[in-house]
């Protein structure tokens, strides 16, 4: 059932920009490159950014339902004074241009959506953590295939670099890119402007799980409680409860990667 309208927050404050958001570097080429159109076609009303940390390494692990949510979100979290990292597709690594550009900017390819394989994201992971910066990891791996664009079920990689590694998951969670831009649609509606909801949480507690054997048991287990805490946050910006039962591709007959509609 719906849940009271809550009234809208106000729009949240650029934080004081960290170092690496201050010093020259690639990102400075990437934002002004896409800033200005996307202050053009989107407002952003942003809770919780106090939740999201100033510094060190994490995880940080949104829902995801539309083609544009990388860009939404790398530019919310460089509003907030830090520099986005995520893990992306290895063949866009090829491509001219943009594979120089992903490179130089310390993304991570991983050679199918959603997983943590072979010697390349595991270094990545490594000097994530020794210089102290996010990643951005969806934990679904591709578009959710749940109807009403609840997130479905989740894959590992999220909590297996965290867990590795011994930081942090922060759960986010935003609504609105779907007017922005439609799950696999291909086009871009920039007027009227659109307002995109995003709210942070506190990070995930997996201490339960630390210590133990990172099996396919234990990386499922966690990964729930993960995508647990990323529908509560998306339940609250929607005014509305999740179905009980998380939308399962397998269980619905769809395919794990690519277009189902």
């Amino acid at each position: 059932m719906p849940r009271p309208s809550q009234p809208e927050p106000a729009p949240s404050p650029r934080l004081r920009a960290t170092p690496e958001k201050t010093r020259p570097s690639i990102f400075w080429v990437l934002a002004a490159l896409a800033v200005p159109p996307m202050n053009l076609a989107t407002r952003y009303r942003i809770e919780g950014a106090e939740k999201m940390p100033r510094e060190g390494a994490f995880v940080l692990a949104p829902n995801h339902y539309s083609e544009i949510d990388p860009v939404v979100m790398g530019h919310a979290v460089w509003r907030l004074g830090r520099a986005p990292r995520f893990l992306a597709k290895a063949g866009l690594f090829r491509v001219p241009v943009v594979g120089w550009l992903l490179r130089r900017s310390g993304q991570i390819p991983v050679e199918r959506a959603g997983t943590v394989r072979g010697s390349e994201p595991l270094r990545a992971a490594n000097e994530l953590v020794e210089k102290g910066r996010l990643v951005i990891v969806y934990p679904e791996g591709s578009l959710t295939r749940d109807p009403e664009l609840w997130p479905m079920r989740g894959k590992t990689g999220a909590v297996r670099i965290a867990l590795e590694q011994g930081i942090p998951v922060v759960p986010v969670a935003h609504w609105g890119t779907q007017q922005l831009m439609g799950r696999y649609s291909k086009k871009i509606s920039v007027f009227p402007r659109k307002t995109v909801r995003i709210k942070f949480g506190e990070p995930v507690d997996l201490s339960a799980f630390r210590g133990r054997a990172l099996d396919s048991g234990t990386l499922t287990e966690a990964t729930g409680v993960v995508m647990d805490a990323i529908t509560a946050l998306l339940e609250d910006l929607r005014g509305e409860k999740a179905p009980e039962q998380r939308w399962d591709p397998k269980i619905n007959n769809q395919k794990e990667t690519g277009r189902f509609e």
